[in-house]
């Protein structure tokens, strides 16, 4: 096992069903099996569940707020309500806001670190293809331009938590729910 991953057996059962149905993730019915594999597994599943709750907010509908201290993200719905979603947050150091709008999406996205994250920890791939061993999970929401997403994990008993370089972590259930919600140029606010 390589350093920079810690692996799950969760994830083992999942790679043996897959491989067990044809290729990991090459096609639009790959990702479909993949996804409703990884949906029945309790396992992998966010420990903190996702609700429709009181909020009111200005914003309008589909707007996605990200609560860092409160290691939360709110979906506005409108008429005072919103979908809470539990999220991992950046760590001491990597805190950062800003009001962005979602720049593209992606399904089980490929992984390049950054070159400042290199420098910190150079055991990191270079590359990693998307699939259930890489960090950014089964989606994947760009903000802007920056480097940052709103990203699936596969470790999801980090969620609730305060581990990232900056990204915003969901358990793959919540982000796939997410990204359905949220269209491309959708307004996020990032807020401390």
């Amino acid at each position: 096992m390589m350093v920079w991953r810690r692996v799950y057996p969760i994830f083992f059962s999942a790679v043996t069903l897959i491989s067990a149905h044809g290729a990991l993730a090459t096609s639009k019915q790959d990702i479909k099996t993949y996804d409703e594999i990884v949906a029945s597994m309790p396992e992998a599943q966010s420990p903190i569940h996702r609700f429709e709750t009181w909020f009111p907010s200005d914003e309008r509908p589909g707007t996605v707020i990200v609560k860092a201290s409160e290691k939360r993200l709110y979906l506005v719905l409108g008429e005072s309500r919103a979908i809470k979603y539990g999220i991992g947050v950046a760590r001491e150091g990597f805190e950062w806001s800003a009001e962005l709008k979602v720049s593209m999406k992606r399904q089980w996205p490929d992984w390049t670190p950054p070159e400042e994250m290199l420098k910190r920890q150079p055991d990191l791939p270079k590359h990693m293809d998307g699939g259930p061993d890489n960090p950014l999970g089964a989606r994947a929401l760009y903000l802007g331009a920056t480097l940052y997403r709103i990203h699936g994990s596969n470790e999801p008993e980090t969620i609730g938590t305060a581990v990232s370089s900056g990204c915003i972590r969901m358990a793959n259930d919540d982000i796939i729910d997410l990204y359905e919600r949220v269209p491309v140029g959708a307004k996020v606010i990032i807020e401390p």
